[in-house]
Formats: structure tokens, C-alpha cells, sequence
């Protein structure tokens, strides 16, 4: 069930009825119920890996806080660790490294059959796994206690907003709001509503209006311009945008509306004017779950430059290879830690950019380099990497099937870009929300117009559920 599909609507409409008029305790057991429901909607036998994980974490994370000597502490923790993460790479990793195996064996001369397995990644395997191993190594801390309601920890786990596709969300934020009797004020709905219809119109009418003139382009084979391949990775860029904000948007709108807080996950990343400022603003719970439990426990910037751009490139690599099981994606990853490292040594005694062309000519720029890594990202291989890269820096000409390109794009990005410049003013996502009701109405209005008459419907599912 897709956020945007009416089977989801009429689900949630129910989930939320009931919610409503139950007790604080009977709204976790139907939290819980309603949860693995929508997980089992996508494929029931794996809503078994999912309580499996919540079982074991829940587990270990007790008999890490009474074990009586730190040695013991530190067993129970890579029990947890070798079980999530065997069991993440199996699901997503095993094809990938046998086919790679393979393909080094035959580049030495050597003939070997790799061993695949024909199994589809469970959904949100990688967004709850890494927030049960959060908690797990937060209790190791001892920067948390552990939950003593299995059935709080289960919703923790299991909440169906974020299930899917994040935010990847930490027990110190979510599990006190599960624990406490939820108040749901006028102000929750208003700004619920909000998000919600901002996330229907980023995905519905950005992202997959986008999304034929991003997939015409990066088909291998396709014979384009420079212009052509800029433009399109442009428009992905905006699609990848509106797809993954949109659902979190929604996501955070509806659990607004159950009277639940989700992080923020995006922070207009496009108006940024450094790689830095990019990874605070860009998918904002994975960037600070990398910073915090791979980064720093690398050594983070505490030694030499040298050291510090090793950390950094091998916590962007690994998180490019979160992204999915592909040499493509650990590419994105040495590129956005290359772009990293070079942007830090650059930027060290620098001065702030603080005039306002200084940050236009600055968001610019930066947004060119964005984009060159969501080329690297959305490609299908290396070799498709190359002939675009090619194409980008060597053929400028412009055909009539560029110029075609550009209008409807300026259409469909247009509306989004002013709202979120008018949200960077003031730095807060909300902004629109809190403008005086003739105006905030009046943007509604046009909203659910562009949305009802322009909107598609057909049913795409979120670029993030693959990861």
C-alpha cells in the first residue's frame, strides 16, 4: 500500500477512527496491529524478519543493561550486530557480492559460478534495521535505558509511517511519545493536514510528473545531448526530491495527526552552499545516524586530515552501498566523499559566504555538483556513467527534444521552488502553515488544483522503498 493509493487512504482512515477513541494503551496494541497489517500488505512471510529483529534487540538490549562486566556487554552487543546485519546482507547483499566475486575471478582468468538466490528485498529492511541497532548501541552507552513494554518497543520498531522508507527515527525521540498518553491539539491537525497535502504534491505532481523524462533519458542506449543529460539529470534531481520529501512529509503529517513527532528529514537541501551543508539538510536521519554510529566511532575529525579524510570517505562509501546493492551506488558513495574531503580541505580558514549573491552564486554552484552525484546515483553501470559524463562535457548542441524539455520542467518545478524559498526565509518547513488562513487557503487551492488536475495517479512506488 503506497502512501498515495486510495487502498492506503481507506486504511488509514480506519487506523485513524479508531485510534481516536481508544485508551493510550489500546492505541499501541492498535498501532501494533495496524503496523504489521500494512507491512504483511506488501509480502507476509517477511513481517517475520521484522518481529524476529524486534524480539531479539529488545532481548539483548536488557541483558546488555544487566550484564555485570563490560566484556559481557560487548559480547551481547555483537550478538545483536552480527544478527541484524547478517541477516541485511543476505536479503540485500549476497547476489551482489557473489556476482562480484565472480567477476574478479573471471578478470584473473579464473571460471567461477556464482551462487544467486532469487529472493525480493524485504521492504524497510534497511530503515528498521538501523533503528534497532540505535537503540542497541545507545543502551550499550548507556545513553538510553532499555524499554520495559515489549509491546512499546514492538510500536517503536513497527510504526507504519516510518516503516518503509524512514525517517530512520531514534528510540530517544519516538519511544517516549509511545510510552506517554498522546494529546492530540487543533494545531497537530492543522499542521498535519499540511504536510500531508505538501507530501501528496511533491510526490504526485513533482516526482512523477518528473519521472518519464528522467527514465526516457537514463535508458541504456539512449543517444543524448549534453544538454539533454543535463537536463534530465536536473529533473531527477527534483524527482528523487519530491519522491523521498513527499513521503516523509506524509509520513510525519499523518503521525502529526495521531499526535506522534517525526524528525525533520529534509531542510530545503537545494539552496545549500556547501557539501557540509548538503548532509544536514539531505535525508537528515540517515546523515546523522552515519555521523553518530559510524563516523565518530571511526575517529571522526579527531586526527590527522589524513585520517580524517579516510573516516569520511569510508562512512560515505558505506552509506552509498545502504543505498543499494550496486557498484553504482558505491561510486555516489566515493564521489560525495570525495566532494567532502576536498570541500573541508578547501574551506579550512575560509570565510563565510554571507552577501546574498555570495550565497545565490553558491547555491548554484553547489547544486552542479549535486547533480553531477545524482547522474553517478541514477545510472544503470559504470559504462553508462562514462558515455553520459562524455556526452555532458564534450556535446553541447541543442536539439528541439532539449528545448521541448524545458518548459514543462519550469512547470512542474516552478510551484515547488517558490515555496520553498519562501520556507528558507524564515528556515522552517511549516512557514506556509502559519501564514494568515486567506492566504494559506489560497495556496491550499492552488495545491489541490495542480495535485487534482495534474497529478499522477497511476500509482508509482517510492523511489526509497527499493533501498
Amino acid at each position: 500500500m503506497v502512501f498515495t493509493s486510495l487502498q492506503f487512504a481507506a486504511f488509514f482512515v480506519v487506523v485513524y477512527s479508531v485510534y481516536r477513541v481508544l485508551p493510550h494503551r489500546g492505541q499501541n496494541w492498535w498501532l501494533l496491529g495496524a503496523s504489521y497489517y500494512f507491512y504483511a500488505a506488501w509480502d507476509w512471510r517477511f513481517l517475520s524478519l521484522l518481529i524476529g529483529s524486534t524480539l531479539v534487540d529488545f532481548v539483548v538490549a536488557h541483558a546488555i543493561a544487566r550484564a555485570p562486566d563490560q566484556q559481557r556487554r560487548k559480547r551481547l552487543l555483537w550478538i545483536s550486530l552480527a544478527f541484524n546485519f547478517a541477516m541485511l546482507g543476505f536479503f540485500k547483499y549476497f547476489n551482489f557480492f557473489a556476482q562480484s566475486l565472480a567477476g574478479l575471478a573471471a578478470s584473473a582468468g579464473w571460471h567461477l559460478d556464482p551462487i544467486t538466490l532469487h529472493v525480493i528485498l524485504p521492504i524497510g529492511i534497511s530503515f528498521y534495521t538501523f533503528m534497532t541497532v540505535s537503540y542497541v548501541v545507545d543502551v550499550y552507552r548507556g545513553t538510553i535505558r532499555p524499554v520495559s513494554s515489549l509491546l512499546e518497543f514492538a510500536v517503536f520498531v513497527a510504526y507504519f509511517p516510518h516503516l518503509v522508507a524512514g525517517p530512520i527515527l531514534r528510540a530517544s525521540l519516538l519511544l517516549p511519545q509511545i510510552a506517554r498518553r498522546r494529546l492530540i491539539t487543533p494545531q497537530h491537525i492543522t499542521d498535519g493536514l499540511w504536510l500531508m497535502a505538501w507530501g501528496l504534491f511533491q510526490k504526485v505532481f513533482v516526482a512523477d510528473n518528473l519521472a518519464g523524462l528522467v527514465a526516457h533519458a537514463y535508458r541504456p542506449g539512449t543517444n543524448l545531448s549534453g544538454a539533454e543529460v543535463w537536463l534530465s539529470t536536473v529533473a531527477f534531481a527534483f524527482q528523487i526530491y519530491g519522491d523521498f520529501a513527499g513521503y516523509s512529509n506524509l509520513a510525519r503529517g499523518m503521525s502529526k495527526l495521531m499526535g506522534i513527532e517525526l524528525n525533520v528529514n529534509f531542510r530545503f537541501p537545494y539552496f545549500v552552499t556547501s557539501p557540509q551543508e548538503f548532509w544536514r539538510h539531505w535525508h537528515i536521519s540517515l546523515s546523522t545516524w552515519l555521523r553518530d554510529y559510524l563516523y565518530i566511532p571511526l575517529g571522526g575529525n579527531r586526527g590527522s586530515s589524513l585520517q580524517t579524510a579516510r573516516n569520511l570517505m569510508a562512512t560515505m562509501v558505506l552509506g552509498g552501498l545502504w543505498h543499494g546493492a550496486a557498484w553504482t551506488f558505491v561510486l555516489w558513495g566515493a564521489y560525495q566523499g570525495l566532494v567532502l574531503g576536498v570541500a573541508r580541505s578547501l574551506m579550512s580558514g575560509g570565510r563565510a559566504l554571507t552577501r546574498p549573491w555570495q550565497r545565490v552564486a553558491g547555491a548554484v554552484f553547489m547544486f552542479q555538483v549535486t547533480c553531477y552525484g545524482w547522474l553517478i546515483f541514477r545510472a544503470e553501470s559504470a559504462t553508462q556513467i562514462a558515455g553520459l559524463t562524455n556526452r555532458l562535457f564534450t556535446d553541447w548542441s541543442l536539439p528541439a527534444t532539449a528545448v521541448e524539455m524545458l518548459m514543462p520542467m519550469l512547470l512542474i518545478i516552478g510551484p515547488l521552488l517558490l515555496v520553498h524559498a519562501y520556507q528558507a526565509t524564515r528556515d522552517d518547513e511549516l512557514a506556509i502553515a502559519a501564514l494568515p488562513w486567506p492566504v494559506k487557503y489560497a495556496l491550499g487551492g492552488a495545491i489541490g488544483y495542480l495535485v487534482g488536475l495534474f497529478g499522477n495517479f497511476e500509482g508509482a512506488e517510492f523511489i526509497y522503498f527499493q533501498f
